[in-house]
């Protein structure tokens, strides 16, 4: 009897999991923004650090006190998780959106990766710079600020919790679009305004009735209030309900995504 095992096409020959292979599109994430760590890292500080001296210089003397704690200290937390969400959108979707465009998407889609070893390959890139950038700003601010996270736990899972999201709404974006334009409207037109209108510079308390309801219904917002709570104690609403709810938009966003690369969709001809 021949100790060679025959195989039928399709058959999976790496066990349930190819860890070979999700270890190697994992590592070609990571190594996309460490090998241009200026522009990935460093850009990211320096406009993080920007954001806070022209806020803090042209509003923070007059604005006074916000729940409690002063409206640099305040806007902190909220301007490290714009920045790690930004980049963990942008890893994913300008990984996919260039092979696509240079026609090589077909090197990642070949090798036997399954939707869901690709969906984690393409996650471990954009959580660990968006983890990256985190920890390099939050450095920053116990540096420059003396800002002590005071709950980091707390910060450290919603940051997680939002590198994921941002993550798997990157990839959703970048199989969706087909060429550069497209995913630049993406950029401006949802994430940019979902960042932005979250409660990164105000507290939603002080919003009208209508804007109010529709920040609470923006999973973005419950990502920086969460992180808000980890670093300064302080929070528009419950972190618990916030971190469940967020969990959600992320489980159905990466289940989209998995339904995506399972079936091909705008990534085969």
């Amino acid at each position: 009897m021949s100790d060679t095992q025959s195989y039928a096409p399709g058959d999976r020959r790496f066990g349930r999991v190819n860890w070979l292979g999700l270890y190697t599109l994992a590592e070609r994430e990571v190594l996309r923004f460490v090998n241009v760590w200026t522009q990935t890292l460093l850009a990211p500080l320096v406009t993080a650090g920007l954001f806070m001296v022209i806020f803090s210089i042209a509003i923070g003397p007059r604005r006074g006190d916000v729940m409690g704690v002063d409206f640099t200290t305040f806007i902190a937390p909220g301007i490290l998780m714009m920045t790690v969400i930004q980049n963990a959108f942008a890893n994913t979707s300008s990984s996919i959106v260039i092979s696509k465009v240079q026609g090589n998407i077909v090197d990642t889609l070949m090798p036997p990766l399954s939707a869901g070893e690709l969906v984690l390959g393409y996650l471990a890139g954009g959580v660990a710079r968006g983890l990256v950038v985190a920890v390099v700003i939050s450095l920053a601010f116990v540096i420059f600020v003396g800002l002590v996270p005071a709950h980091p736990l707390v910060a450290l899972v919603f940051v997680l919790l939002g590198a994921t999201f941002l993550s798997a709404l990157g990839m959703l974006a970048g199989i969706f679009a087909q060429k550069f334009d497209q995913m630049a409207a993406i950029t401006n037109f949802v994430i940019t305004p979902l960042a932005f209108l979250s409660g990164t510079f105000y507290s939603a308390e002080a919003l009208p009735q209508g804007l109010y309801q529709i920040t609470h219904a923006n999973p973005v917002f419950y990502l920086i209030d969460g992180v808000r709570y980890g670093m300064i104690g302080v929070s528009d609403s419950s972190p618990l309900f916030g971190f469940f709810f967020a969990l959600l938009w992320t489980a159905g966003v990466c289940a989209v995504t998995w339904w995506m690369f399972r079936r091909g969709y705008r990534l085969k001809a």
